[in-house]
């Protein structure tokens, strides 16, 4: 999967800010740009990472794979 992300030099800290806009209250920062780049790429994968969550005995679990 390919996200877009939006990096912004902040000047007031010397440091770079990093959202991606598809992914609600996924941010991240860094010293540098690349250091804010590796950092919103974990941040991604850990915003995408399955929760563990209770399923009722009545329940099926099941998974989906997009993509």
């Amino acid at each position: 999967m390919t996200f877009r992300i939006v990096l912004e030099f902040n000047p007031e800290t010397n440091s770079y800010s990093a959202v991606c806009p598809e992914l609600p209250g996924c941010a991240s920062a860094g010293e540098t740009e690349s250091e804010a780049r590796a950092n919103i790429e974990e941040a991604i994968r850990l915003y995408l990472s399955p929760a563990e969550i209770d399923v009722p005995p009545s329940a099926k679990l099941a998974e989906v794979t997009i993509g």
